[in-house]
């Protein structure tokens, strides 16, 4: 891997991050106005149509692409991923960005410490040390000793939990099914099942609101197809630290369009479980 691949790699993640950011911001803004199930079930049509597009185009078509030896861990794996959207959006609105995605940021500790009993893999007393210290950072922003404790502080880290086994779960797919077959089953039963749910929850929706949902459907494809084209050019190990830079550009904005504030607290705590992740990635690398 020669080090323009890696620069390039980087500066994908890097805009990754901000996409992703970007749509974060749109969610929340339309979260606070419509049914969550609703703007996740448009979100989640445009989002099967471009993998259903990127599919065709691959050789073998749809039919490769749907082709599995893991139908229902591959179910299993979408809906995973359509509950995570669901009760992170859902954070949004009650916490805010700043706040959500500084508990959200733990998400590569959680899948540090699952990927033992889930993968098998092995897990060193250094890697523990880092999962234990990040946790504190969680604690430090979740404050559950000072006044009264809110039970929607818990909210993102329940998606983070969730996310982290969707990963997981990822990488075990992987060992049978192909990248492209992943990203097809998580698209098209993600959108199956938002609508079977979001239909029953349809808002009239105004027309600049209207124009927020198409630019978060574009965010949502793009960030997935910049985020392919990282992974393309350069290795995970490479490119997965600055991955956190969606920690910040999230809370740019949320302090800059939303008018949210960052408590010492959440600060410290960000503080903490970004560096103990940085350092998993880093013994990661180190161990492989």
């Amino acid at each position: 891997m020669t080090d323009q691949n890696i620069r390039l790699g980087i500066g994908l993640m890097v805009l990754t991050t901000l996409i992703f950011a970007v749509q974060d911001g749109i969610s929340r803004h339309l979260a606070a106005e419509y049914n969550v199930f609703m703007v996740v079930m448009i979100r989640y049509w445009f989002f099967a149509a471009f993998v259903v597009a990127i599919a065709a185009r691959k050789a073998g078509g749809l039919r490769a692409a749907a082709t599995t030896a893991q139908p229902v861990m591959q179910g299993f794996r979408a809906l995973l991923l359509v509950a995570e959207i669901c009760v992170m959006i859902t954070g949004f609105t009650l916490l805010g960005l700043v706040e959500s995605h500084a508990v959200f940021a733990c998400y590569p500790l959680l899948v540090a410490a699952l990927s033992g009993p889930v993968l098998g893999e092995r897990v060193g007393w250094r890697r523990w040390a880092a999962i234990a210290v990040g946790f504190v950072g969680v604690v430090i922003i979740l404050e559950p000793g000072f006044g009264v404790f809110q039970p929607a502080a818990v909210v993102p880290f329940i998606a983070a939990l969730m996310f982290a086994l969707y990963g997981l779960l990822t990488r075990f797919v992987a060992r049978r099914d192909t990248a492209a077959t992943s990203f097809f089953w998580t698209g098209t039963v993600g959108a199956l099942a938002t609508t079977a749910v979001g239909a029953w929850f349809w808002e009239p929706m105004s027309g600049p609101d209207w124009a927020w949902m198409g630019a978060l459907c574009i965010t949502g494809a793009a960030g997935h197809f910049t985020l392919i084209k990282c992974y393309e050019v350069a290795e995970a190990s490479a490119v997965q630290p600055f991955a956190y830079l969606q920690l910040v550009f999230s809370g740019a904005i949320g302090l800059l369009v939303f008018a949210e504030t960052i408590r010492l607290n959440v600060a410290l705590g960000a503080a903490l479980i970004v560096a103990a992740g940085l350092f998993t990635l880093w013994r990661q690398r180190v161990a492989r």
